[in-house]
């Protein structure tokens, strides 16, 4: 939610909580213009579940007032009793969000010297009013869909420019700085789960895991990429092996899409596979050490393309 959007809901919230709170004849009907203020959430599911929590709490603490009130009257020592009881029950039931609001409406009945049922009402009503107002109003929540899509062109072109990094130095030698490549993917991806977390708890209903998990999909194979940048730059010999797995790195970032299933890829590696056993064998401990770090390259390759494969198959009508 923008600063403005925030703004606009605030004063929405203040003015129409408080109008109505005036228009149905209550008392102290600022309260429910706070209480609207406090409402006003980041997210519609954090809303909803705010405002049951503070309803719970609401009727858990002026049961427990009302009852104080009734049996040791209105003097200050009975508001730290109520204190004392109430508090530690709110944080027991998980209803601690509501101490500081449902307080000050408790606070009412203590300034009025009275638990009459007009008065349990009143409370009440202002705190239905003001947690209601804000929930209209976070029925509206921006979509996030413009920027979760720009989120998945960034990704993909990050991963895409690390693979051509790798095969550019299996072929070249140069793939100095892909670690840097490779923090900067993290960071990338660190936002957009933020992002799209926020996004699915904007969704009460009909909502799907599919944006969370293939950015979580992009994470895995960000952590496979960076364990595969410290074998690449091991591989100092030319070989057969370097320039076929060099292809195999090309091919994969010329391929790398949301939509693509990549299960051609797999393939690819299986025929790869085939082709390093059919080379004659390491004739130095040097060609005989590259020769294994260029297997477990192939070996990361495939879990990192399997990733793809699975997601893509778990949602491939999403």
């Amino acid at each position: 939610m923008s600063l403005l959007q925030r703004t606009v809901k605030l004063v929405l919230a203040t003015v129409l909580a408080i109008g109505l709170a005036d228009w149905a004849g209550l008392a102290y009907t600022t309260s429910a213009g706070i209480i609207a203020i406090l409402s006003v959430l980041d997210t519609r599911r954090s809303s909803f579940k705010i405002a049951r929590q503070r309803f719970l709490s609401a009727l858990m603490a002026l049961a427990i007032a009302s009852f104080l009130f009734a049996t040791l009257g209105f003097g200050l020592p009975v508001i730290a009793l109520y204190m004392a009881l109430y508090v530690p029950l709110a944080y027991r039931f998980g209803l601690e969000s509501g101490i500081p609001p449902i307080t000050v409406l408790v606070l009412h009945l203590y300034l009025e010297k009275s638990i009459a049922m007009s008065w349990l009402w009143n409370e009440l009503a202002l705190f239905l009013i003001g947690a209601g107002v804000a929930l209209v109003l976070n029925l509206y929540m921006p979509s996030k869909q413009k920027e979760i899509d720009a989120y998945h062109t960034k990704v993909e072109e990050q991963l895409k420019a690390i693979l051509l990094r790798f095969h550019e130095f299996l072929l070249k030698g140069d793939g100095t700085n892909e670690g840097v490549l490779i923090d900067e993917l993290d960071e990338v991806l660190s936002q957009a789960q933020n992002l799209v977390y926020l996004d699915h708890n904007n969704h009460l209903f009909h909502q799907t895991n599919y944006q969370v998990h293939y950015f979580d999909m992009r994470m895995d194979q960000s952590k496979l990429l960076r364990q595969m940048a410290i074998n690449v730059n091991s591989c100092h010999l030319e070989s057969r092996e370097s320039v076929i797995l060099a292809h195999l790195f090309h091919e994969t970032a010329q391929q790398l899409s949301q939509e693509n299933p990549a299960k051609t890829l797999l393939d690819d590696i299986s025929d790869f596979r085939e082709l390093f056993r059919q080379r004659p064998l390491p004739q130095s401990r040097d060609e005989f050490e590259t020769r294994a770090v260029l297997f477990q390259l192939l070996n990361d390759m495939e879990r990192f393309i399997q990733l793809k494969v699975d997601f893509y198959e778990e949602y491939q009508n999403s």
